[in-house]
């Protein structure tokens, strides 16, 4: 059985998966947990098995029909899914995240009455996913896109009972459905330029564009009127899709929902972060990239907006008061990261190679960094880091795995992280031929500046966890939150995994389909020194969390939400206003006017009528009944 054929197969269990846990939960959620893990363990080894197949393309029978009147619009959507050796990989880790975070829940919702009803959307956001991986057709991209925000909105809000995990769930969904409007438009864009959905098509399409546009522009150099409308539409299809991924992948105006996301249960936190929802737009541009690379438009945005993204989310998670929005605050800046190359490469191979890279590492260890914060903070009651303070310091595996993923996140050289990242850095930072100028540059400095703030704020989530203030009292027992038990040996056997994948993930670059990219030396050694930089600064200047917070640490922790009301909510909100005005008093002016002039003409006639004598009337009629009776009669 082919790649495409194993993958196809284990999207149809993890689809078919969902409603079978649910009916399983009406018998014992005991048993919905176990079904839930082997329909994961069943997915995962399809994608573990995709990884040795021969990869090609399969069209999914969702359109297969006999009808030859119907062959012709059939084409234009021919759902058809491809793999090749850096789809499967991402597909495969995507599949081995989804079953830690299965088997992860499984202990962690033990006594939660809706677990089957968790299990099933994890499943339901596996399968989405999944497509929008394998995914050659953009109709195809779309459903797993909007799927995966529908299942985003139902964990997060899982705790519903609670209203705080209400509002961060309308949160979410409002504020990605407002980026996924821009989705839409771009998705609608393409296959209007292609004529078909397509990807190779609508790939093709930009290619021939873009030669034809060359050629053109070469007539007339000093104009751009000639270049026709197909250019404007590629721009503005990808700066749609761009805005629509900035919004999903809570980069700046949107960072604000994953914040608040954090109200959700840690593992559908560690599903979200790690192998799904907000790295999703990093595959889409990714696969989309020869076209973003004809849009300058696009490019710019996208550059202007993970740059500030990385600085601002990575100054943030050194100051916050909860560890797990640490980790938020981390993956928004990760992300950013991770969609850089894509704005700034000299050649559509380097960009495409580091942001999947990335993508692939950022799964690895954000997943064992949200699962390992999950598991301490059922010990302790609580993830804020006052409580969380010293937890795992007389643990020798907490100290372990939870050091591995931090030293992965902050890119320590030979960690997954440190060669996916400084893959990153190298093409930001490319200096041959003609480079993005102006554009690299901007995103260039901001990754070296991110690179040490990553390592300020990494050491002081160690320190949080492993570490103990001088005089705090030694626990060599954390209490427990009522109800819950310690890990069992299968959770911390994940977490053993996770943290040895963060080390031996290194060989997917080195040895499989995934690109190290080329190793500067001289990039290399300031990273390091930037790294080690962040350390000192993380260790000596960090917050004493024994202590109530300071205002930056408050500010911080809110996000920095008075300034983002002012500067987004509010101009929004005066815009509304302004639009309401403009409707009523002014458009709805010309609607209203015809019913004023017949209201009126109609009150001036009562009026005239209403000076007239009925009885004059009648008299004038009862005298002509009888004029009409004496003719009669005189006749």
């Amino acid at each position: 059985m082919t790649a495409p054929h194993l993958l196809a197969l284990a999207l149809l269990v993890l689809a078919a998966g969902a409603p079978a846990v649910l009916a399983a939960g009406l018998a014992s959620r005991r048993v919905a947990s176990g079904l839930a893990q082997v329909v994961a363990l069943a997915a995962a080894g399809l994608g573990v098995a995709a990884l040795w197949g021969a990869h090609g393309a399969y069209a999914l029978p969702v359109l297969r029909t006999s009808d030859p009147r119907l062959s012709d619009e059939l084409t234009l959507f021919p759902a058809r899914i491809a793999t090749g050796p850096v789809v499967v990989t991402i597909a495969a880790t995507v599949l081995l995240v989804v079953l830690a975070v299965q088997v992860f829940a499984g202990w962690y919702l033990h006594d939660d009455d809706r677990q089957p009803a968790f299990a099933a959307t994890v499943s339901l956001f596996a399968a989405a996913m999944l497509l929008l991986v394998v995914s050659r057709d953009l109709i195809l991209t779309l459903i797993g896109w909007e799927v995966m925000g529908w299942c985003s909105y139902l964990l997060i809000g899982h705790w519903s009972r609670k209203g705080s995990a209400r509002r961060a769930a309308y949160k979410a969904f409002l504020v990605t459905r407002l980026a996924d409007a821009a989705f839409v438009i771009g998705i609608v864009a393409l296959i209007a330029l292609a004529g078909s959905s397509d990807l190779e098509q609508v790939l093709g399409a930009s290619s021939d564009l873009s030669r034809v546009t060359s050629s053109v522009a070469g007539a007339c150099p000093d104009t751009g009127s000639c270049l026709g409308p197909n250019t404007a539409l590629i721009n503005l299809a990808m700066t749609a899709l761009v805005i629509g991924v900035l919004g999903k992948s809570a980069q700046i105006p949107f960072q604000d929902w994953l914040i608040d996301a954090m109200e959700g249960p840690t593992p559908a936190s560690a599903l979200i972060h790690a192998a799904t929802m907000v790295a999703a737009g990093t595959w889409v541009l990714t696969a989309l990239h020869p076209v973003l690379f004809e849009a300058p438009v696009a490019l710019w945005v996208l550059a202007v907006a993970t740059a500030a993204t990385m600085i601002y989310a990575a100054f943030t998670a050194f100051f916050q008061t909860d560890v797990k929005r640490i980790l938020a605050w981390s993956t928004i800046s990760q992300v950013a990261v991770m969609l850089s190359p894509l704005a700034v490469a000299a050649t559509v191979d380097d960009g495409s190679a580091a942001a999947a890279g990335h993508l692939f590492s950022h799964a690895i260890f954000k997943a064992l960094l949200f699962l390992t914060v999950g598991w301490l903070a059922v010990l302790a009651g609580s993830t804020a880091a006052r409580d969380l303070d010293g937890i795992g310091a007389d643990s020798t595996f907490a100290k372990a795995v939870w050091g591995l993923g931090l030293i992965s996140l902050a890119g320590v050289p030979l960690t997954v992280g440190g060669i996916s990242k400084e893959h990153v850095i190298d093409v930001a930072a490319w200096i041959g031929g003609d480079g993005p100028g102006l554009r690299q540059g901007i995103v260039t400095v901001a990754l070296l500046v991110t690179v040490a703030m990553t390592a300020a704020y990494a050491t002081r989530a160690y320190e949080i966890v492993a570490g103990r203030r001088a005089g705090s009292a030694a626990r060599p027992s954390a209490p427990q939150a009522p109800g819950h038990r310690d890990a069992g040996p299968l959770v911390k056997l994940t977490l053993a995994a996770l943290a040895a994948a963060t080390l031996a993930g290194g060989l997917v670059f080195l040895l499989g389909p995934l690109d190290p990219g080329h190793v500067s030396v001289g990039l290399l050694a300031l990273s390091v020194l930037l790294i080690g930089t962040g350390v000192v600064v993380g260790w000596y200047l960090r917050p004493d969390d024994s202590r109530p917070p300071a205002r930056l640490m408050t500010l911080a922790s809110n996000g920095f939400g008075a300034a983002y009301l002012k500067v987004v909510a509010v101009p929004v909100l005066a815009l509304a206003r302004l639009a309401a005005f403009v409707d009523r008093e002014v458009v709805e002016t010309y609607v209203r006017a015809p019913g004023w002039v017949a209201s009126l003409t109609g009150r001036g006639a009562d009026w005239s009528h209403a000076k007239e004598r009925v009885s004059t009337d009648l008299v004038w009629v009862v005298l002509g009944l009888l004029a009409v009776a004496g003719v009669a009669l005189w006749g």
